[in-house]
């Protein structure tokens, strides 16, 4: 996709991953035992939303460069933070392996898209109006 056919947030790719790996977390998270609810289960499912949420906000300060690199930035640190809980909740046995990687792949591809939007951002910040 261009940045031409891109005029929402929601419209880029690397969101679009992000969201839908946030719904695989926040379905798999309803298994996860309750005594995990404030160790596990709200840290992974913030991290994981706020890696979208980053994106918006990154979206909106389009007019400020620094801005915009910023929030790009805080939505790569909340990908690398979803990453680690996914590590442990495999590790605690509450997603089996194959699901974690999965996931995990899932966080890196999502973290080299970052790092491509962080290197190109001057492509997509506005003029300032």
């Amino acid at each position: 996709m261009n940045n031409e056919a891109i005029k929402r947030y929601q419209d880029l790719q690397v969101y679009q991953k992000a969201f839908e790996a946030a719904m695989q977390i926040f379905e798999l998270s309803k298994q996860f035992p309750l005594e995990e609810k404030e160790a596990l289960i709200e840290p992974i499912r913030r991290s994981s939303r706020c890696v979208c949420t980053n994106l918006a906000k990154a979206w909106h300060k389009r007019r400020f460069h620094n801005g915009f690199v910023a929030k790009l930035n805080d939505s790569q640190v909340e990908a690398a933070e979803t990453q680690t809980w996914l590590e442990f909740a495999v590790k605690c046995n509450y997603i089996n392996v194959e699901a974690g990687r999965e996931l995990y792949r899932t966080y890196n591809c999502i973290l080299e898209m970052l790092i491509n939007l962080i290197q190109h951002s001057e492509q997509w910040t506005v003029p300032k109006s």
